[in-house]
């Protein structure tokens, strides 16, 4: 099929299907092949192929057809790129152990995550400026460099965003991202095959290697024997190795005592949970984002503040409601309103709204200070259970819709006045003792979990 005669068919789905509706989603595709009756279209994003494809595809394959185009179905695929360089010459080639003559065995990097499209606030901050830091190559600072944190924080965003900028400021640089599930995978395959010498000259012949979702190789002891030797030699060749998990080295169960230790014996930094100034900036770079694929959209005053508020543990869910509310205020022409958002983000706002109670605190916080809860509720003042108790006061009022006499009476039914002292004593605390802000925000990062 001809450049041509796509345009012809996007002439007529632009009749069938709306000024509107063929801007935000036909215009944008891209014929990319015709093949064994398949035709496939290069797309920006997943969630738009997806889109297309149950909204426009029955559409689209008609046209197809009514062109004389021997189609049987569409497709629609998300062109990606890999950072992966050749490797050095090994005595015996490479390609026979990683899938005929592939460069180096890297997983594809999303081209949206960059430095420019990572949005930071005070929660990630620091992993930001070490990112940045380790981006500027040179001589190596931080060894490893390990990010932790919970789903949808942006780990994998700062490392494909290291990747891109190493790559853009050296061409040549052998870099290699991967999952920690890939590289055992790799492993495996290469002792299949009786090929480790390879599988080992590879590994250790990059520039700098990327390890995503280290925690994988948990309980693999194998993998775990292989990717500790990996880790020695590319450090003493001066190499740089960038690692993620959701978890600080120290709390990965199941990983040898000599890997957590030469994972913290670099930089290992925490993206904490966002607060509601970074997700609403995410949100507002997502409108500018979106701007020119849905020109007419209109969000009202509100509903980015709204959704902040509202979808507080995962950025990615929140990207995600947001790309709906896009795409639900373009297909029906309509602006985004309070009302509208509520509507249409319902499941997504009812699985967000998931109730932390007085008494799943408490339990918390008398586990984290290791007293009984007993303690912790009943009348003793001594210090060692007041200042728990009070900390679990302020995180009551902080985190549930409870008033100060509901709180009071879970906690041995004391007046509302105690509670109003232990929140301002904890307020107070919290900007003096350092160990106090680290305990609040230990206790309400496990809480929102």
């Amino acid at each position: 099929m001809t450049d041509e005669t796509w345009g012809n068919i996007r002439g007529e789905l632009l009749k069938s299907v709306g000024k509107n509706n063929y801007s935000n989603w036909i215009e944008p595709l891209e014929f990319s092949d015709l093949a064994d009756g398949v035709a496939t279209f290069l797309v920006p994003t997943q969630f738009m192929g997806n889109w297309v494809s149950r909204n426009f595809g029955e559409q689209i394959l008609q046209e197809l057809s009514n062109a004389g185009a021997s189609v049987s179905r569409v497709e629609f695929s998300v062109p990606q790129r890999t950072i992966a360089a050749k490797p050095k010459p090994v005595s015996k080639p490479v390609a026979s152990t990683f899938n005929e003559g592939r460069d180096l065995p890297g997983a594809p990097l999303d081209a949206r995550f960059t430095f420019d499209s990572f949005v930071v606030g005070k929660p990630n901050e620091l992993a930001h400026a070490a990112a940045r830091r380790v981006a500027e190559g040179g001589p190596v600072t931080f060894n490893p460099l390990f990010l932790y944190g919970g789903v949808g924080l942006g780990k994998t965003h700062l490392m494909h965003s290291i990747a891109w900028e190493l790559q853009r400021r050296e061409q040549g640089l052998r870099i290699v991202y991967l999952s920690a599930e890939q590289f055992m995978y790799r492993f495996v395959q290469a002792l299949r095959d009786k090929d480790m010498i390879a599988f080992k000259q590879l590994f250790r012949s990059v520039d700098v290697l990327m390890i995503d979702d280290v925690q994988f190789i948990a309980g693999k002891d194998a993998t775990q024997e292989e990717f500790f030797h990996t880790f020695n030699a590319l450090v003493d060749q001066g190499k740089q190795i960038i690692v993620s998990s959701d978890r600080a080295p120290t709390e990965i169960t199941g990983i040898e005592d000599r890997i957590v230790s030469r994972l913290q014996s670099g930089l290992v930094v925490d993206l904490h949970p966002t607060n509601y100034e970074l997700r609403l900036g995410i949100l507002q770079q997502k409108i500018d984002q979106y701007s020119e694929q849905f020109p007419n959209l209109e969000i009202a005053d509100g509903v980015l503040e709204f959704l902040a508020h509202r979808i507080s543990t995962n950025v990615r869910v929140l990207e995600g409601a947001m790309m709906r509310l896009f795409a639900f205020g373009s297909l029906v022409g309509r602006e985004v309103t309070l009302e509208l958002a509520q509507d249409c983000l319902s499941d997504i706002l009812r699985h967000s709204d998931r109730k932390i109670t007085v008494e799943e605190i408490q339990r918390k916080v008398s586990d984290h200070y290791n007293i009984r809860l007993s303690d912790l509720i009943g009348p003793k003042r001594v210090r060692t259970f007041a200042r728990p108790r009070q900390v679990a006061m302020y995180l009551a009022k902080t985190m549930t819709s409870r008033s100060l006499p509901e709180i009071g009476r879970r906690f041995g039914g004391r007046d509302h006045t105690t509670i109003m002292h232990g929140v301002r004593k904890i307020e107070e605390l919290k900007q003096q003792d350092s160990q106090i802000a680290d305990d609040l925000e230990l206790l309400r990062r496990s809480l929102e979990a």
